[in-house]
């Protein structure tokens, strides 16, 4: 009988709907129900496929996501990168080629499959679809669980009533509290179920493991129970001469039912056979026993095999079809990953669960260690070492493991460093066991000394299009976030800057009116009446507890504890380097409760940092940390006509500065809704953030702008704000600091407290490195023409003529505006031992250029602060 389809059988198959495909550009046709590897073979191509970085020829090896070889770009009906061919399912005008390991991302828009998430609850999630796992779905539907029963293959053979069934569905990954992800190749809609289980079965099931000998990646050499389903459920023959090695009575089992399917069948058992070698000869087979496959044969697919029996002979068979089974490995990737450990199994050759793991997840089957016993053979003796595959995905041998450990190293984990086995597709699946054990023969050490690497999830590759869902389009996965008087700024045309995730007002433009022309507007009313900024989008965190106090003290550079409530005090943090990490205010609002503010971009990372020190360090202190930006809409109203403007809108909040002086808060009613004014400044000018309810943020914002209309309220944007709080000297963090600055560095020592105890980075604080005298300090700059702009990053030198290279740089300049106030351009400045420098010049070289600037303090305009109180 010739390879290929059999004229009956295939349970998976429908033969009276043929299915059109091409294959790297060849036409051909497959069945309802085929594969694309169980098509291809059946139309008699064993290989067209090639290994990433030899180039050897390659072809199907297995029939499941373990497939090492046989991968392929999709290019139509709806485009896939890459996959393996034996997941593909047949459908209709499907064009496919072959790729050698690696995806080419398309250069043009294709057509691809849509994508959702969906969200389970059940009792019990069954993660393997197989007769293992239907039973234990059948049980636990009987006790009337929602259940959940997910099988990577589109073809569920053993369908379970009450349980609602997922074919063609990956379970990628276990989490905490039996939260797992499945992936369902769908089509045209794929989905990503989020499913909550109160108990897990994991029935996985075990890969057949090949054997490393010479020639073992000819097309034509597949792992033997692959060879069977192929005839079983497809009704393919893969070849008419079949050789089947074997370590184990599954082997052989497999050996006979191909011999049935019509194939002329030698088994070679490693092994001393058994009642399965019996059940062969009975039927016709022959058998050799403690005999291996010293060397496989061929050019484009395998032709030949040479055996050594149990005598050391040697002999050689002709054969096109290779079918391996060295064992199994039971499928653990994803317990391993919830906690679940490996135990060697000498009986069976492989490892199985070591008892470990969480109480909600049961392993069952195949996977629990439910397989044939086996001899141990990892490695034929006879042959080329450097021509025995271990990891076809990256054409690593037998040879190259035997290097990386000759080099010293022993560890499996730095082995599969060394040769990248098990960084592929597959993760190796059926690498991984082999690796580890030829490593510990080359050792010396016994079988099962040291397992297999760990797969992380996913459990097989998802795309990027699933995982966003429809999350997709120009906005991605990054949230646009706005505050709630976005809408007003828009409808009066102002530009947005993107600051962080954040949409802000870059600057509110007259008609006709220039962004220079505008900025200066919006400055020159700040200064001599008032104008109102947006600062929704300062970060905004509410610190609860009793220990509240201490648990900022530990994180601010100043004391935070003996705040008296009502009051606000600006504060620094410093990373354990010592370098400033963010700023802001902390409000007392009660004695064991704080507002703490962060700069628009950091406030996900001061979280971060509150949480990770609240839970791995500090894990005594009664405090409660959460995230309250979005809660609180914030106007900034500030100039000389603050107290008028606000007195204008309605407050029932005594303004005077004796009632309410600078550094303190007060609540009361604004436009007549709940606010929390706060006096705190970042132009140097009297100003009062008005704090309400986001759901009113809106209608205060109007009913400012209309009550100041009168005294001239301006609405400004993030670059008047830049410009306004620069000629006051107020860093921004980030800006005017670059991971290398410590507060003496800004000039801003005195915020340093390093009598009130610990704090984190007060030790760095003091190292040699962090008082040098040459350190980049904050300066101000004046250019000699008042009307040149310097260009923020520009580099600064000493020389007025630039001397040959290498040229020695003062430093940079972090902030450079024009001012109306002052009537011309300054910059802000880090400059080696940048106040000694005070009073002199230096060179910024603009173009090529040095461009003569003034050193001066870092404080432009009011000096005094008599601003500051109106």
């Amino acid at each position: 009988m010739s390879p290929g389809r059999l004229a009956t059988g295939g349970t998976w198959i429908d033969r009276s709907r043929p299915v059109a495909f091409t294959f790297d550009g060849r036409p051909m046709e497959g069945l309802a129900g085929d594969t694309v590897a169980s098509a291809l073979l059946a139309n008699g191509v064993t290989g067209g496929f090639r290994s990433p970085l030899r180039g050897r020829p390659r072809g199907v090896m297995t029939d499941g996501v373990e497939e090492p070889n046989a991968f392929i770009e999709v290019t139509a009906p709806l485009f896939e990168t890459i996959l393996p061919a034996t997941m593909v399912n047949l459908v209709d005008h499907l064009e496919v080629r072959s790729r050698p390991g690696v995806g080419v991302l398309p250069t043009e828009d294709l057509p691809v499959a849509t994508a959702a998430h969906r969200h389970a609850h059940v009792e019990t999630l069954v993660i393997g679809a197989g007769a293992v796992g239907a039973a234990a779905a059948t049980e636990a539907a009987g006790r009337g669980h929602r259940v959940l029963l997910a099988g990577e293959h589109h073809v569920v053979e053993h369908p379970v009533e009450g349980a609602t069934i997922l074919a063609s569905t990956t379970a990628t990954g276990i989490y905490d509290d039996g939260h797992v992800v499945l992936y369902q190749r769908s089509r045209p809609l794929e989905v990503v179920w989020h499913v909550r289980a109160r108990h897990v079965v994991l029935a996985t099931g075990a890969h057949e493991r090949p054997i490393a000998f010479a020639g073992n990646d000819l097309p034509g050499v597949l792992l033997a129970g692959a060879a069977a389903r192929y005839a079983e459920r497809f009704g393919v023959l893969v070849g008419e001469r079949a050789v089947v090695f074997t370590t184990n009575h599954a082997g052989t089992e497999a050996a006979i039912a191909l011999a049935a399917a019509g194939a002329h069948v030698t088994v070679v058992d490693a092994g001393p056979g058994g009642p399965a070698a019996d059940r062969a000869r009975a039927a016709g087979l022959g058998v050799l026993t403690d005999a291996v496959i010293a060397q496989a044969q061929g050019d484009a697919r395998v032709e030949a095999v040479t055996i050594r029996d149990g005598s050391g002979a040697m002999s050689t068979v002709e054969a096109d079809l290779v079918a391996v089974s060295g064992g199994f490995n039971p499928v653990l990737s994803l317990a391993r990953a919830i906690g679940a450990g490996l135990a060697y199994d000498d009986a069976k050759a492989c490892f199985v669960p070591d008892g470990e793991g969480p109480a909600w997840l049961t392993i069952v089957g195949g996977a629990a260690g439910d397989v044939p016993t086996s001899h141990p053979l990892w490695v034929v003796p006879e042959g080329d070492d450097a021509e025995k595959i271990v990891e076809p995905q990256r054409d690593q041998t037998v040879a190259d493991v035997a290097a990386a450990v000759a080099s010293g190293l022993r560890s499996v984990e730095h082995v599969k460093r060394a040769t990248y086995i098990g960084t592929t597709i597959d993760q190796g699946r059926t690498s991984g066991v082999l690796t580890a054990e030829l490593t510990n023969a080359l050792l010396g050490w016994d079988a099962g000394a040291q397992g297999p690497s760990n797969a992380r999830p996913p459990y097989t590759p998802v795309p990027f299009r699933a995982l966003a869902g429809v999350d997709t389009g120009p906005r991605l996965l990054d949230p646009v976030r706005t505050t709630p008087m976005h809408p007003w700024h828009l409808a009066v045309g102002a530009p947005m800057e993107n600051v962080g995730q954040w949409h802000r007002p870059w600057y509110f433009p007259a008609a006709g009116e220039s962004m220079d022309d505008a900025v200066a507007r919006e400055c020159l009313a700040v200064r001599s009446t008032a104008g109102i900024v947006d600062a929704s989008t300062l970060g905004k965190i509410e610190v609860v507890g009793p220990d509240a106090g201490a648990f900022l003290d530990r994180h601010y550079t100043n004391r935070m504890s003996n705040l008296a409530v009502g009051s606000i005090r600006y504060g620094l943090m410093l990373g354990l380097d010592g370098m400033v990490f963010d700023d802001g205010v902390a409000m007392r609002l009660a004695e064991d409760r704080y507002l703490v503010t962060t700069t628009t971009g950091g406030a996900a990372a001061v979280l971060d940092r509150f949480e990770q020190w609240l839970q791995t360090e500090w894990t005594d202190l009664r405090v409660y940390c959460t995230s309250v930006t979005e809660r609180w809409a914030v106007a900034g109203v500030t100039g000389p006509a603050t107290r008028d403007v606000l007195a204008a809108a309605g407050t029932d909040v005594d303004l005077s500065s004796d009632a309410f002086p600078f550094m303190t808060l007060r609540e009361g009613t604004l436009a007549g809704v709940p606010v929390r004014l706060c006096r705190v400044s970042f132009t140097g000018e009297l100003s009062v953030e008005v704090h309400v309810d986001a759901r009113f943020g809106l209608h205060v914002w109007e009913t400012l702008l209309a009550a100041g209309a009168p005294f001239g309220l301006t609405p400004y944007g993030t670059e008047a704000m830049h410009v306004l709080r620069a000629e006051k000297g107020f860093v921004i963090v980030g800006q005017d600091t670059d991971g290398t600055m410590t507060p003496d560095d800004l000039g801003m020592g005195w915020i340093v407290n390093t009598g009130k105890g610990d704090f984190l980075g007060k030790r760095s604080l003091v190292r040699g490195d962090t008082v040098r005298a040459d350190r980049k300090q904050l300066v101000g700059l004046l250019p000699a023409d008042p009307e040149r702009s310097l260009p923020e990053g520009t580099q600064v030198v000493a020389d007025a003529v630039l001397p040959a290279p290498p040229v020695h740089m003062l430093g940079f300049v972090s902030s450079s505006y024009r001012s109306p106030t002052l009537g011309r351009t300054f910059a802000l400045a880090l400059l080696e031992a940048g106040r000694s420098l005070i009073g002199t010049t230096v060179h910024a070289v603009v173009d090529g250029t040095p461009t003569p600037c003034g050193v001066v303090a870092p404080l432009f305009v009011d000096p005094d602060g008599a601003r500051r109180d109106g």
